[in-house]
């Protein structure tokens, strides 16, 4: 059984910071790749960043310049630094998984959410 956990949501002003964290625990052979989704309040989920094993990167159009994704192979975990929020930046954001188990399976796996809103 995976789990993925996810910390680090909130509430900040506009034009603050957050860093979302997110760690894959269970029987976890390998991770590719690890990404943040996000899906706000009447809206359909949409991809924010995605990061491969091998650190190749790729952002939303709506992100790009202001975050960053990064991620530890050792800890299973990924890392969203949010610069620069903006109120449209409020959602609840996913973490996703693609895993590969011990017995060589591949799976899509999710995280709980964690809400972010950016307000005043």
């Amino acid at each position: 059984q995976v789990q993925l956990v996810e910390s680090g949501g909130g509430l900040v002003q506009p034009g603050g910071s957050l860093r979302l964290s997110c760690t894959a625990s269970g029987s976890i052979a390998s991770i590719n790749p690890m990404g943040w989704y996000r899906q706000a309040p009447g809206k359909q989920r949409e991809l924010v960043a995605r990061i491969t094993s091998g650190g190749s990167t790729n952002y939303a159009d709506s992100v790009k310049g202001r975050f960053t994704i990064s991620r530890d192979n050792a800890k299973n975990t990924v890392y969203l630094q949010m610069n620069s929020l903006k109120p449209e930046d409020t959602a609840v954001y996913y973490c996703n998984a693609g895993v590969v188990d011990d017995m060589d399976w591949y799976d899509d796996h999710w995280g709980q959410g964690t809400q972010v809103t950016v307000s005043s």
